[in-house]
């Protein structure tokens, strides 16, 4: 089996990568797997360096939208689990140009080459964010897309675009949307790294608005877990919702950062919040639960816990990254 992964180097393709490789995904066992990253700020090789030297990996260093590298790498592929793309929110929105090139433009091409190459899975990560904002309730896979960032509506062109290649072509394509995702090698700009990564340096962190809105919190783990189900098991042209089951708003959130790292409120500067920012984001994973036997299994305080840790005993990784103060969330 050749199994190909987009993004591989970045914070949750590469621990994919990682688990598959150190004999988490029994069904995978075996596999050669080809990592495809262009290596921008958030792909770094670092990553992976737990499986550098495994002899079933090839890492390839390129851009999604290259058709003609695509060309060469997809013929023979099984399955591929396409995770490459932009996901910052801040940056999306002082420009949204590279995310549309990479999310949607990229996804075309990831698309094309796999149905010319007779591919027999295609596993496309996606977010919830394409749902939009909900006040009360959860999504299901069966909500309307209502995209309202520039980074979130280039994830659901991006989604439409694998829906279409499975009910024009055939393509055996599944969509997964997963809630906020955290744990080691996530990039620090995103908020628990960021946070936690100030903290350690004795810097205040920036909590955007009145700190209230909510988000639904996945340890990277589970998230993996469930791709995999969906590669081995999923039905071609599902959508299947992966969520933590634990909401926290940024300011309760914040407070158990600030717990674990020993400090306190006076490390909180309010920001201005962002355009457009959504209130609340909350998915039902029902159907992945009943339909392929998935349980988030990392609570909350374990997870949180052990992130922290990790980032404590991880200096040298993170602080070539830090470069700015802004916090996605």
């Amino acid at each position: 089996m050749k199994v190909l992964v987009t993004g591989g180097a970045g914070f949750i393709g590469s621990h994919y990568v990682r688990q598959l490789l150190g004999g988490h995904y029994p069904a995978f066992d075996g596999a050669e797997v080809v990592v495809l990253d262009k290596l921008t700020y958030a792909g770094n090789v670092a990553n992976l360096a737990e499986v550098a030297e495994h002899p079933r990996l090839r890492v390839v260093r390129g851009d999604v939208r290259d058709a003609e590298l695509l060309a060469e790498l997809v013929p023979g592929t099984d399955v591929v689990v396409h995770f490459a793309a932009e996901s910052h929110v801040d940056r999306s929105i002082a420009g949204a140009s590279d995310f549309v090139l990479t999310n949607v433009v990229g996804t075309d091409a990831l698309l094309q080459a796999s149905l010319s190459a007779g591919v027999s899975r295609f596993v496309h990560v996606s977010t919830d964010e394409v749902y939009g904002s909900i006040d009360e309730g959860s999504w299901s896979e069966e909500n309307p897309l209502e995209p309202n960032s520039p980074y979130s509506a280039s994830k659901a062109g991006s989604d439409l675009l694998a829906r279409a290649y499975h009910r024009t072509h055939g393509l055996p394509v599944c969509v997964t949307r997963c809630s906020n995702n955290y744990g080691p090698y996530q990039h620090p700009e995103k908020m628990i790294p960021l946070f936690v990564t100030n903290l350690l340096d004795g810097k205040q962190v920036p909590l955007y608005g009145d700190g209230t809105n909510v988000r639904d919190w996945l340890h990277v783990t589970d998230h993996c877990r469930g791709i995999q189900l969906v590669a081995q098991s999923g039905t071609p042209g599902e959508v299947y919702n992966i969520g933590g089951g634990t909401e926290l708003t940024n300011s309760e959130l914040t407070a158990r950062l600030l717990r674990a790292t020993g400090t306190d409120w006076s490390m909180v500067r309010p920001v201005t919040d962002r355009k457009g920012h959504d209130r609340r984001y909350s998915l039902r994973h029902d159907k992945i639960r009943e339909e392929l036997g998935y349980r988030p299994a990392v609570g909350l305080e374990e997870g949180l816990a052990d992130t922290v840790r990790w980032y404590r005993e991880n200096r040298s990784w993170w602080q070539p990254l830090k470069f700015h103060e802004g916090a996605s969330a």
